[in-house]
């Protein structure tokens, strides 16, 4: 799904400011699309509708469905070569007639759809996989080599050198399936063939490039994910409709073994089917359906309408067949935009006989954000974003390349490691595929399924994981950890709120009263006729802003932040600013937008009280413990959280797993060390791999603990100064730490004292120590002494390295740098 250019996010962001529970069994039933039933309320006797009719059933369509049509008086329409679907043109009593069919499974809206790297591939671990000389197929790096990739967007401009057609895109259709004045039954016709299909957004030449784009003009510095693949575009223009993208999907079917189509990339949503329920009927899941059951992995984009709950843009992106892609930055973590599902919701379903549990979250996290890639040479955006372009990238690249940001840009980056996968084993399943991309992600600290799925992607460990099958990954994620001690909550509030807009004048905006025991306050909003965002202001003054509701991004617009107990203000302000440029200095206006009000949903979670957390009652660190578990960052064990046990070594490898973003070992839970159980391998292996942090996105620093070469100890306590080491380990600040010379020091005041103790701190880990003191993550210990004639006491520290480490005192710590 498109966000925007780097700063050419000024054009759009800068005018912003800024437990499961199963559903009971959907059994797959006639449907008729909500947007259609609403419109066809108020419809009169002469309206017509561009809808599509979904017949049961699969496969092209036969002379007796297509007699449905046109006994119910529609002259026109298209067909597709493999999909039993057709779009028409009808009015009231025709949509009526057609759906009083028994042959026909759905009627549905064709509603407008939204389009939605250098350190991308190795924040990802593509880099890493193609320089391991003991990952190669037939000696050569994995590159997706002869696995089709069809690029289901605006199209693809095969004149440029790093997707050239008929080479590497070696094939380019330009087509539109948009209904316009048809007095007859039709099949959908393309121009195949064609070197330049993407002649006005840009945007579809940008997602090939992620794929697939061999960095020709680059010298490879902008190669994507996987340059050995086959592109294939299917280009409908900068407008989609779903309508359209059906016609990519039919495509893909049709043409599935000219061109070995595996994987199809949609980077599109509806803004309009945010917060709906799985619909296996919906025109797309049909289509999406019968190309997974034809081998054919389906990736989407998850939507750019976060960061609120409930925001993925459409229910077809929560198909269980199909991988839904948030989009995260290049240090690891969820971009604001990247749209997220709802806590716990999902549901079950059977489809063509077979029953399936579906989630509303995305399924796995990839780059999004500020993203290198192609720039068509016909790109709208181009003349906008060469400027900002050439900030960040060498002039001579800058008529090749540009910048974008989006969870469209994240789709791709899955969309070419499926190909790398599917080149390690093609034989794999959309059921293994999809498995193998959770099981080997990693872990992102204080993100929860419904926001991030299982985490940030690993390349290379998916593919390692296709390679050799006797690994065994996933032990050490979120997803597959059934937690000891974790948060109870409940919704203390949901309910609309009419919350006013006007330009100029007084905009004081509405009151939301949260109570004490409240831990989340949720808003959001649909808006399809103004340009506006919401903002919420805490009762300390802390600001948290949405999106602006705007075409390219999406009319769904939501904020959500940490609670704070008292009335907090709920505002609407309009477009503050263009390319950057602020339109209104002296502020007398309150945003550009039309004066009227906004009907806002509005949720307060609240905490009930903690699960496995009843012997911190009285502990000093009881509230640190108590966030440190709701956050994910920790976990008790089963007889409770025993806050003054001392931390052992094993216990820190899990939970940095947990809180420390690290990703997991190629030798998964593999034996590495001669002194370690099987329960604890997993988390070992991996905090003492190189470059094991996810911030590390070069992935060359050195192991986040330290060990022998066969022994790990893991039931030895952890010091304060090796505490430290790790846990800046984990944030990939190796070179700052080692870089540094002199007195070990703490800020007192307006002064930096030195440790009376620095000696004590072994010369390796004074580094660690220094930056773990400057960035408040841990403590020192002061002293005040003063003898009976000083005017003034003396101040002393210490850090005391040497102390061990208490399980409370390590909540105290990874809260502190969570909230960094």
């Amino acid at each position: 799904m498109f966000k925007t250019t780097l700063k050419t996010k000024k054009l759009l962001i800068g005018l912003m400011s800024a437990g499961m529970c199963l559903a009971p069994l959907h059994v797959s039933a006639k449907s008729l699309g909500p947007q259609l039933q609403q419109l066809l309320t108020s419809a009169t006797d002469q309206d017509a509708f561009e809808v599509i009719v979904t017949f049961e059933g699969k496969g092209q369509l036969t002379s007796d469905l297509t007699n449905v049509i046109e006994s119910a008086g529609v002259l026109g329409g298209i067909t597709f070569n493999n999909l039993p679907i057709m779009g028409i043109k009808a009015t009231k009593a025709q949509i009526d007639a057609i759906y009083a069919s028994d042959k026909v499974r759905s009627v549905w809206y064709n509603s407008p759809l939204t389009l939605e790297n250098d350190g991308s591939t190795q924040i990802t671990g593509v880099d890493r996989l193609r320089e391991d000389s003991s990952l190669r197929n037939q000696g050569m790096p994995f590159s997706g080599r002869g696995i089709g990739v069809v690029v289901n967007d605006s199209g693809v401009d095969g004149t440029h050198s790093d997707i050239k057609y008929p080479n590497h895109v070696i094939q380019n259709v330009l087509a539109q399936t948009n209904l316009h004045s048809l007095s007859e039954i039709l099949p959908i016709t393309y121009q195949e063939n064609t070197e330049n299909t993407d002649i006005a957004g840009g945007h579809g030449s940008h997602v090939a490039g992620i794929i697939g784009g061999n960095g020709a003009m680059s010298s490879g510095k902008y190669q994507g994910v996987a340059p050995g693949a086959k592109i294939i575009g299917y280009g409908s223009g900068a407008g989609l409709f779903i309508l359209d993208t059906i016609g990519g999907f039919d495509y893909a079917l049709t043409h599935q073994y000219d061109y070995n189509i595996r994987v199809i990339s949609n980077s599109f949503g509806s803004t309009s089917d945010t917060g709906t329920d799985f619909n296996p009927d919906h025109p797309t899941n049909v289509a999406t359906k019968q190309l997974s059951d034809n081998g054919v992995i389906v990736v989407f984009s998850a939507g750019n309408s976060g960061s609120g709950e409930s925001t993925i843009t459409g229910n077809f992106k929560k198909a269980p067949w199909v991988i839904t892609v948030a989009a995260g930055d290049k240090d690891g973590q969820l971009a604001d935009f990247s749209s997220r599902g709802v806590k716990g919701k999902s549901g079950v379903v059977s489809v063509d006989g077979e029953t399936f549990t579906w989630e509303d979250r995305p399924t796995i996290t990839a780059p999004g954000v500020d993203v290198i890639s192609t720039r068509a040479s016909l790109s709208s955006l181009s003349a906008l974003s060469i400027t900002d372009d050439s900030e960040v990238m060498e002039a001579n690249h800058v008529p090749y390349y540009t910048s974008m940001s989006g969870t469209s840009m994240s789709a791709p980056h899955i969309s070419g490691v499926v190909a790398l996968m599917l080149e390690a084993n093609p034989n794999l399943t959309w059921r293994e595929v999809k498995s193998i991309l959770q099981k080997t992600a990693t872990n992102m600290p204080g993100k929860e399924a419904w926001e991030v799925g299982a985490g940030y992607v690993n390349a290379y460990a998916a593919v390692q994981s296709v390679v050799n099958t006797q690994l065994t990954f996933g032990e050490t994620t979120k997803l597959q950890r059934e937690f000891n001690a974790y948060a109870l909550t409940s919704i203390q509030a949901d309910y609309s709120e009419s919350v006013p807009f006007s330009p100029v004048g007084e905009n004081d905006g509405v009151l939301i009263p949260v109570n004490a025991n409240a831990s989340m306050v949720m808003v959001n909003a649909n808006v399809d006729d103004n340009t506006v965002g919401l903002s919420l202001v805490s009762p300390s003054g802390k600001t948290y802003s949405s999106s602006i509701a705007l075409p390219v991004l999406g009319q769904n617009i939501a904020v959500t932040a940490p609670a704070e107990f008292g009335n907090w203000t709920l505002k609407a302000h309009g477009i503050g600013g263009v390319s950057g440029v602020d339109v209104d200095p002296i502020g007398v206006t309150n945003g550009y937008g039309l004066p009227g009000e906004i009907n806002a949903n509005i949720k307060i979670v609240k905490t009930d009280g903690y699960k496995g957390l009843r012997d911190i009652s009285d502990h000093p660190a009881k509230s640190f413990i108590a966030y440190a578990v709701s956050e994910q960052l920790v976990d008790a064990k089963r007889t409770g959280f025993h806050p003054n046990d001392y931390l052992v070594r094993q216990e820190l490898a899990d939970f940095l797993m947990l809180g420390g973003g690290i990703r997991q070992s190629n030798l998964a839970k593999g034996s590495q060390y001669n002194d370690v159980s099987n329960d604890f391998s997993a988390a070992i292996n991996s905090v003492t791999q190189k470059g094991a942090a996810l911030r590390n996105t070069e992935q060359n620093q050195a192991a986040v603990m330290q060990s022998d070469a066969s022994l790990f100890s893991p039931q030895e306590p952890v010091s304060r100064s090796e505490l430290a080491y790790s846990l800046m380990q984990s944030l990939a600040l190796e070179n700052q730490a080692l870089s540094f010379e002199g007195d070990v020091t703490v800020v007192y005041g307006e002064q930096r004292i030195v440790l009376t103790d620095q000696e004590a701190i072994p010369n390796e880990l004074k580094g660690y120590v220094q930056l773990a003191l400057d960035l408040g993550v841990m403590n020192a210990y002061y002293n005040i002494s003063q003898n009976a004639y000083d005017l003034e006491p003396t101040v002393s520290a210490s850090f005391n390295g040497d102390k061990l480490i208490t399980r409370a005192d390590y909540a105290v710590a990874i809260t502190r740098l969570h909230k960094n």
